[in-house]
């Protein structure tokens, strides 16, 4: 059954948990979920296409999973917080599996998001609508790297503040 399309859908790497995606997904998820539970994970990791058999998944979603390929689980209806859990009985961290994500290493990952995140440019729609690099206004989009700069300047005085507290309670 083919997806009604959604305005939101034109955003590029963009995968809205959206109510079509929740039903589509309750297999991949209830899955992801079963592996809070050790007993789950070890006998997931023991033998994982037949650990899969009972969920209600589809054959795509069960090549997704064994293939850890996490673009494909969130557009086939996973979670981005339930199949980090598939990541994690991996033994990765959320920043591995964003970087996974991105196509782009952990320090890699790291250093876009303490930069202000992912430019807007080349990345504001599928179609190509919204090319402009201008708001309604006429005002450029260029503030965004400025207010990235001006939080993480406000960050380090922060810590430095926080450090000078800790070293006073000894």
């Amino acid at each position: 059954m083919a997806r009604e399309h959604k305005d939101y859908e034109d955003i590029p790497g963009t995968f809205v948990f959206d109510q079509e995606r929740s039903r589509q997904g309750y297999g991949i998820n209830m899955f992801c979920m079963s592996l809070m539970k050790e007993d789950n994970r070890k006998a997931f990791k023991a033998n994982e296409a037949e650990y899969l058999k009972s969920f209600k998944l589809t054959p795509e979603q069960t090549d997704a999973v064994l293939r850890r390929d996490y673009n494909r689980m969130l557009e086939l209806g996973g979670n981005i917080y339930f199949t980090a859990k598939l990541g994690a009985t991996d033994g990765h961290s959320f920043q591995h599996l964003a970087a996974v994500m991105t196509g782009s290493t952990q320090e890699d990952y790291a250093k876009m998001m303490l930069g202000g995140g992912r430019s807007i440019e080349g990345n504001r729609s599928k179609s190509g609508k919204n090319k402009s690099g201008k708001s309604k206004s006429g005002k450029a989009a260029a503030a965004k790297p400025a207010r990235a700069a001006k939080r993480g300047k406000a960050a380090k005085g922060k810590s430095k503040t926080r450090s000078k507290a800790r070293s006073k309670r000894g």
